[in-house]
């Protein structure tokens, strides 16, 4: 993906929870109001997910983006459906992917890159119980190894 700007929210769940096999930087499509409460950060990506319909539409759903502050009777709803933009061949390709291997696709950031607000989307395949016991024994590892390094300079 290219150069990545401010990070305005992430999901880091999503890389305990699922096994990422693809990452895909879309756009979003939003109304001025949630622009702004996005650069403010206030959006939370925890339960949203994302679809792809038989329309071969992206859309993010369940993402909460709190009502700015100063946008009175033009705010939009928290957590409508938000149309992803990718182009027609990789909205086919996950089309295909999700139906055929049962995947699904999660967000993982939002971010700005060149004064834009992109969203960072991953392929995903869910994880086995054993597998986090695994992530966090390789976690615990590593901290340990940085640990005696440290101790040791």
């Amino acid at each position: 993906m290219g150069v990545q700007g401010r990070v305005l929210a992430q999901n880091r769940r999503a890389r305990f929870e699922y096994e990422i096999l693809k990452t895909y930087e879309v756009g979003i499509e939003l109304k001025g109001t949630e622009v702004k409460s996005i650069r403010e950060g206030k959006i939370n990506l925890s339960e949203s997910y994302c679809r792809v319909t038989e329309l071969m539409e992206g859309w993010l759903m369940q993402c909460h983006i709190s009502p700015y502050d100063f946008g009175n009777r033009h705010n939009h709803d928290p957590v409508r459906p938000r149309r992803l933009l990718l182009h027609k061949g990789e909205l086919r390709r996950l089309y295909g992917q999700i139906r055929e291997a049962g995947l699904t696709i999660v967000p993982l950031k939002v971010y700005l890159k060149k004064g834009l607000i992109k969203l960072e989307i991953a392929l995903v395949k869910g994880k086995k119980i054993h597998d986090k016991r695994e992530t966090l024994k390789k976690r615990e590892v590593n901290r340990e190894m940085e640990r005696a390094l440290k101790a040791r300079d």
